[in-house]
Order: C-alpha cells, then sequence, then structure tokens
C-alpha cells in the first residue's frame, strides 16, 4: 500500500488563516489533493498535494473543462489504483474533524462516478462502497490518541479506483463533544457516558429560522442550511431573530458551538393563527438511515422574551419527552439571551425518520405559551462493532476478547443452572404452567396491564367474561406456520416488527406480525390491535385471527391478504398498473371499513394512521384496511374531540390534529384525502427527491385541483382512461377532505358516497356533458339518502323530465339503509 507522510510544520502555518483569535487548532492540515499548487477557499489555503509525481498506483487528475462556478479545489482529484494513504502527525490528542471532499469529473479516461471505494481513518472504516454522483462534503468527528493517523483509500469491487478532492484534518475544540451531560432517550430518560470516543458522521445542520450560512460564516468552517425543507407544519411556526449579538457569558455555548447567526434567528410557535390558549407543537422530521445511534444536539438562545423566567417549554424526540420544562433562563446562568446547547442520543426506528419537537409546558401560563428552536445538528454515531478495519488500538482488542471469554463463561454457569433448576422441578412433577412474557406485562383479560405504558389504551365495548383467550395460538403452533420464522418468508416489516407469510395446522394461510423487544410500537399497539381486531369483522377490515404471547413474545395473527399493500401497486414495486375503475373501487372499499369504523360502535373508532401502505389488496383487488395499532375510539357523545398525543405518518398528518392535539374522525377523512390523491397520482405522499413545491403530495395536489387542471398530474397510465366527469368529482371529494380544519371536511360517509357517483360517472354512458352534483358542500336540491344523517349529501339532479339520470336505489344500495350510519 502507498502512503505519503506529512511530518512537516509548513503545511499547518500555511492555512491558519482566518481562525477564529478564540481558536486556533494545534493540527491543521488541508490538502489540495492532486494539485501542485495552492487552493484558496473562504480565505483558507489548502497546501498542494504533497504526493509525488508518478507514485505508483496514484494519479494527478485535473478537469480541464470545468463549470464556470465549480471552486478551484474541485478541479483537481488524487486517484489512487490500489489502496493508498495519506498519513499525518499529531501534535495534540483528542477530538479532530476530519472531512473528505468529492466532486466527480472526466478526465484522462478517468469518470470519476464510476468510483467505488471505501475510508477508513485509524483503522476505522467510515465510508464503505462509496459511490458520489455530485460534489460532497463527508464530515466526522472522532478522538484520534495516536501520534500518527492513517487515511486509507481503496478502491471495491470492479471499479479498480478511488479518489479524492481535498482532505481536512484539524483539531477540534475541546468542549466541541463532552462526555457528560447528554440525555438518552427512550422510554426512560437516563444520562449518556462517554460520547467523545463515539465515532460520529455529520448528517444535518440546521439555521433553524435563518438563512444559509457558509464556512466563512462559522469559526469551524462549517455549512448550515435553513429549516424550511424539514419543518412538518410552516404555518405553526413564526420566524424570530435579532440584530443583538448573542451574550456568551452563561456560558453554556461559544462561537466554535454555533456562529453567532444561528442564536440571532429562530422559530417559535406562530400563536397569531392559533386559538388562543391552544397548545401545539413545532416538528421537524430528517430522514436517517433505520435502526442507528445519533447524536441531537439542539441550539437555544432566547431571543423572543424581555425578561428571565418567562419562557417553558418540552423537547420531544420521536415521540418521546425528551426534556420537560426547559427553562432557558436557568441553563444559562439567568443571562438573558445567553447561548445553550443540550444533546440528545436516539435510537433511529425502521421508519427512518427521527422527529425533533418543541412544545409549550405545563408550567407556562396562559398568556405565554411559547417554545422555541434556533439550530439542530444530527449526527450519526457510526458502531463501533462494525468499524474495525484493521489491527488497531490492540490493547482494546485484547479487554474485549478478555470480558467475551469471561461473559461466555458466567452465561455458560448460568444456563447450566437454569438446566439443573428445570429438571429439579419436572422430578416433582408440578403442573405445567403457560408460559408469559418476562419483557412484556402479558394481556390479560379485557382491561389490559396495569403497565403505565398502555395509559392510551383503546376503549371499547368488553369482550365478556372470557376476555381475548379464545384468540391464543401457541408460540409452538406459529413455529411451525411459519418453518421457524424463516427469513424467506416475511412479507413486509414495520416498527412493530417483521411479517411473515404462514399457514396453520388447519391450512388456513395467514400474516404473523411478530414484535421486537424493545420496539416503540410494543405493548400499547399490540393490547390496542387485540382489543379492536377482536371486536369488529367487516368485508373491509383485516380480521384478526389469534395473537400469540407466549416466552417474551409479542405476535398478532390476520387472515392473509394476497396482493398486500395498496402502495406497491401504485408506483415503485414493478406491478401492472391499476385500471382508474380498479383504483375507484379500493377507494370506495377503503371507505366503506373506515365508515364501519367511525359509526358501528357508540363512541366509533379512529384509525389515526390511514396510508396507502395500511390498505392491503386480496387476491380479487378488494381493500382492507389495516394496522390498527394507533387506534383510539372516539369522543363521547357530550364530547366533540379526544385530547391526546399527536400520532401517525408523516404527510398524511392532519394539520389541525397537529397543531391541536385533538383528535376526531375528521383526522382519518383528511389522511384518506391523500390516499386519495396518491391513488390518482401514483407517487408517494412525501417524495424529498423532487423539487420542493412538490414534495409534500397533498399541499401539490390541492394547488392543481384549485386551478381545475388536476389532470397535468395525474398517472401517466391514466392519461386519457378518465372521464373528466369523474375526475372533476374524485378532485372535488379529495380537496374537501383536506380541507384546513375538520369541521369543513366531509364524513367517511360522505366521502363515501362521492366515490361511489365517480366510479358512476366513469361507468355511465354519456348523454352529452354529464350535469354537474353531489357536490359535498352544497345544499340537498333533490333526493336525500335515506339513513344518512347529513344534510349536506344530495343525489343527482333531475334531467328535466322529472326522472333522474341515476338510479340512486343501484348505486348506492349500499347507504340506502339506516344499519351502519
Amino acid at each position: 500500500m502507498d502512503a505519503v507522510n506529512l511530518h512537516f510544520l509548513s503545511l499547518t502555518l500555511l492555512s491558519l488563516l482566518h481562525f477564529s483569535a478564540s481558536f486556533t487548532p494545534s493540527d491543521n492540515y488541508l490538502i489540495n489533493c492532486g494539485s501542485p499548487s495552492n487552493a484558496s477557499v473562504f480565505n483558507r489555503v489548502f497546501s498542494a498535494d504533497p504526493y509525488e509525481p508518478g507514485a505508483a498506483g496514484s494519479i494527478s487528475l485535473t478537469d480541464r473543462n470545468p463549470p464556470p462556478s465549480s471552486p478551484a479545489l474541485y478541479r483537481t482529484a488524487r486517484v489512487f489504483t490500489r489502496a493508498s494513504s495519506y498519513t499525518f502527525s499529531i501534535k495534540k490528542s483528542g477530538t479532530h474533524l476530519v472531512r473528505f471532499h468529492f466532486s466527480p469529473f472526466v478526465a484522462q479516461g478517468f469518470d470519476l462516478k464510476a468510483a467505488n471505494f471505501s475510508v477508513s481513518v485509524d483503522g476505522f472504516v467510515l465510508l464503505r462502497e462509496l459511490h458520489v454522483r455530485d460534489s460532497v462534503i463527508r464530515e466526522f468527528v472522532m478522538r484520534i490518541d495516536a501520534d500518527v493517523v492513517e487515511i486509507v483509500f481503496a478502491p471495491v469491487g470492479d471499479s479498480g479506483f478511488c479518489y479524492v478532492n481535498a482532505i481536512e484534518v484539524f483539531t477540534a475544540p475541546e468542549d466541541l463533544v463532552l462526555d457528560y451531560g447528554a440525555k438518552l432517550v427512550g422510554a426512560n430518560v437516563v444520562e449518556y457516558k462517554n460520547l467523545s470516543s463515539q465515532v460520529l458522521e455529520t448528517l444535518y445542520r440546521i439555521n433553524v429560522g435563518g438563512s444559509k450560512l457558509t464556512p466563512f460564516n462559522d469559526t469551524l468552517w462549517r455549512d448550515w442550511v435553513p429549516d424550511v425543507d424539514y419543518l412538518v407544519l410552516k404555518s405553526a411556526a413564526k420566524r424570530a431573530s435579532t440584530t443583538h449579538t448573542p451574550n456568551y457569558q452563561g456560558g453554556g455555548a461559544t462561537r466554535e458551538i454555533a456562529p453567532d447567526n444561528v442564536y440571532m434567528t429562530a422559530q417559535e410557535m406562530n400563536t397569531d393563527k392559533a386559538i388562543t390558549g391552544a397548545k401545539f407543537n413545532l416538528t421537524w422530521k430528517f430522514p436517517v438511515n433505520t435502526n442507528s445511534g445519533h447524536l441531537v444536539r439542539l441550539h437555544f438562545c432566547d431571543i423572543v422574551s424581555p425578561a428571565l423566567n418567562l419562557l417553558y417549554f418540552n423537547v420531544y424526540i420521536n415521540g418521546y419527552a425528551a426534556y420537560r420544562d426547559v427553562d432557558l433562563s436557568v441553563l444559562a446562568t439567568n443571562v438573558l439571551a445567553s447561548p445553550v446547547y443540550i444533546d440528545f442520543v436516539v435510537d433511529s426506528d425502521s421508519s427512518g425518520m427521527i422527529d425533533i419537537s418543541v412544545g409549550p409546558s405545563d408550567l407556562s401560563g396562559s398568556m405565554r405559551i411559547n417554545a422555541i428552536l434556533n439550530g439542530a445538528e444530527i449526527m450519526k454515531m457510526v458502531n463501533a462493532s462494525n468499524l474495525r478495519a484493521g489491527t488497531g488500538r490492540k490493547k482494546r482488542s485484547i479487554w474485549i476478547l478478555v470480558a467475551t471469554v469471561v461473559g461466555g463463561f458466567v452465561v455458560l454457569c448460568f444456563a447450566i443452572g437454569v438446566f439443573l433448576l428445570a429438571l429439579k422441578r419436572r422430578k416433582k412433577k408440578l403442573k405445567p404452567q403457560p408460559a408469559e412474557s418476562a419483557v412484556w406485562t402479558p394481556l390479560h383479560v379485557y382491561g389490559g396491564s396495569s403497565n403505565s405504558r398502555t395509559s392510551e389504551r383503546t376503549t371499547l365495548v368488553s369482550p365478556g367474561t372470557n376476555g381475548y383467550h379464545f384468540l391464543k395460538i401457541s408460540f409452538a403452533e406459529l413455529q411451525l406456520a411459519t418453518n421457524n420464522f424463516d427469513k424467506s418468508l416475511i412479507v413486509g416489516s414495520g416498527g412493530f416488527g417483521m411479517v411473515y407469510k404462514g399457514v396453520l395446522k388447519d391450512n388456513t394461510k395467514v400474516a404473523v406480525k411478530r414484535g421486537v423487544p424493545g420496539s416503540r410500537q410494543g405493548l400499547p399497539e399490540f393490547q390496542t390491535e387485540i382489543t379492536v381486531l377482536s371486536q369488529i369483522r367487516h368485508h373491509h377490515l383485516v380480521s384478526l385471527v389469534g395473537y400469540c404471547e407466549e416466552q417474551s413474545e409479542m405476535i398478532l395473527v390476520y387472515e392473509y391478504v394476497e396482493k398486500g399493500p395498496l402502495k406497491k401497486h401504485l408506483y415503485g414495486s414493478g406491478f401492472p398498473p391499476l385500471s382508474w375503475k380498479q383504483r375507484l373501487e379500493i377507494c370506495i372499499g377503503s371507505a366503506r371499513g373506515l365508515h364501519y369504523l367511525h359509526t358501528g360502535f357508540a363512541q366509533g373508532i379512529i384509525h389515526r394512521d390511514i396510508k396507502s401502505t395500511n390498505i392491503l389488496l386480496d387476491e380479487n383487488y378488494v381493500p382492507k384496511v389495516a394496522d390498527f395499532g394507533l387506534s383510539r375510539s372516539g369522543p363521547c357523545l357530550s364530547e366533540t374531540h379526544v385530547s391526546t398525543a399527536v400520532k401517525g405518518s408523516f404527510g398524511y398528518l392532519d394539520p389541525e390534529y397537529f397543531r391541536r392535539q385533538q383528535l376526531t374522525d375528521k383526522s382519518d377523512v383528511y389522511s384518506f384525502g391523500v390516499v386519495l390523491f396518491e391513488v390518482l397520482c401514483a407517487r408517494p405522499a412525501v417524495d424529498p427527491s423532487v423539487d420542493r413545491e412538490q414534495v409534500n403530495l397533498g399541499e401539490w395536489a390541492l394547488e392543481w385541483q384549485k386551478k381545475g387542471m388536476l389532470e397535468k398530474i395525474i398517472d401517466r397510465h391514466l392519461v386519457g382512461k378518465i372521464k373528466p366527469s369523474s375526475l372533476k368529482k374524485f378532485g372535488e371529494t379529495a380537496e374537501k377532505c383536506l380541507a384546513e380544519y375538520g369541521a369543513d371536511r366531509p364524513t367517511m360517509g360522505d366521502v363515501l358516497w362521492n366515490l361511489e357517483y365517480a366510479l358512476q360517472l366513469q361507468e355511465s354512458r354519456p348523454r352529452g356533458e354529464q350535469p354537474q352534483g353531489c357536490d359535498i358542500n352544497e345544499p340537498l336540491t333533490n333526493s336525500i339518502v335515506p339513513g344518512d344523517p347529513s344534510t349536506n349529501v344530495r343525489t343527482e339532479g333531475n334531467d328535466g323530465n322529472g326522472s333522474s339520470e341515476i338510479n340512486t336505489s343501484l348505486v348506492f344500495s349500499q347507504l340506502m339503509t339506516n344499519d351502519g350510519r
């Protein structure tokens, strides 16, 4: 492996321009890779590449036709055709920032976009199978204790080469990453220790409420981007700013933690548009890798209060209360507008999102409801168990080996003890007892566990004295049904766990959803699903076959729905496109199921997570609504809503529910409206890969609907195949579902009626232009659907000869009865 040593101090002296007087790094290497000359970027000097010309396995590459805006730093690159390295001498051990600049171009027979390679630092593989399609900076914060650090670039696979445009290695301020003070967020918040031993990869740096900040504005040469692309509900937030420089006397943060401009802007609650005294949260969502640890650093500076001790708020991360009753006056040691930051360590789940929310505390007076956020950073905690590339740090490896051996011996002794105890009990011929969960509180007869985690349990009609025991299925039977949970039988996954296809002893095909102990969708969702599904039966709702809670397991068994989620049949999975009639029938069936949920019980049931992945299709494309883990019983007759923490899926969430934390069945109607546009346009509810104005499907499609140009954005497979009258009725229905306020939205019964009508318009033979009608919010002009208490639903008007063009008794027969409404 070729290497170049940088054991000279001149490079450091060349690159000390424009550092803050308060911070001068001991180590400061900035390399303009592949170039024989220096390059100045943001008043920083990147030194010429020390690699010798013609070094074996190394090529200096120059872009002869760079774009006019391309920085000089990205017009050259060092290419390696075999594993090669840069080596840097380290003057002061401790936390360092390591940055790699990659900007692909084509030159001298090399297309840098085709490179496939890995990068390791000090024996840790930081980047695996890296493919770079556009200019990017990959930054890592890591502790370096050795006198010399080696950065290795190695080709992977058939590409045969790797490259880099620039490298930065410099000492970080001593207080950039502290070993104490971080909060490990989960069901219980505890302190996370030894944070500096983690290797951190920067994913996001957000200047909340402010504009983009370039390295020129930051003493550590960092980029900060605005928060608008990540803010869930923009109307709930109001930008705040100050012209006063932050007062750092509070001692909570320095300019190296974040620059002045981050602390001089913020987002606060937009109480101007809220009902007086209403409490809601501001939420930001960030896509991340699934099932990984992350450091979330939040920056605060009270620039909105006229005096101390007026602002109290809560911080939530991934639905957990990460920090309650934050008082910035106390954190800043009673200095107003003094910057502070709080570190949180959190695991991402299978959703691939990190949610950050701030909302008012119960300590807030009714006249001082507010919450703020000035900045946010998210860094992935690179998994040390997967990082080892070389031998490195042998002493630590030895201790790991010793700990493994000792731990294995202890586990072996424990296993022997358990085995002997089991034999002893068997000799006593004790009556065998069914195994119950050692991790989860077992599900008891109706009423559930006393576990505090089930405080949001759905309240429904009692199933009777026998409880749910008639639904129990043994773990052994489920092992047999799934071939011991064979991975080849996995048909889906979610926050609760994996879903397996199985066949019971009576040849019934089932879907077996096996919970993961410790999953965020744990015991409450498990109990809610059983509570709801054991009491409902409907053609368009997935049926519960049984459940199992033996041997620390939480397993739900459903009827097997052959064709899987609706989402897969709309986009991204290669299935044949659905016809417009099929799509309408799927929407109609789903609406029937939801209508039954909302009206089939005294209080009704609110699903709370309607989306295309929770609508399943059987072998005949009959839809069945699934996943009732977040369901809640509706309000009592004397109530208008249920007050509850916000739950749901990004892109489908009712904005009024989000703002006010008041749940009604109209929240399901809003989510269903997004599904309607998803069915029509065949694209995800949220798509970060498209232009900003198109990211949120509901908002984007609503704009085209209001312009009367919905046909411009429909699925290309439907172009020319939808009758204008059918499309118009469908678009109007979706538009009403997405009304900002629940009171302006139709009921699911009204939605069902209009979808049936859209289908009839599609299938009827046109006799000229179809008459307009059946508008959700227009008064009745002709016949009223019997049994429908809503007076804002009408049937098609007469054609002038006293006869209706559409026979409502045939088309809407399922609504011509008082049952179920």
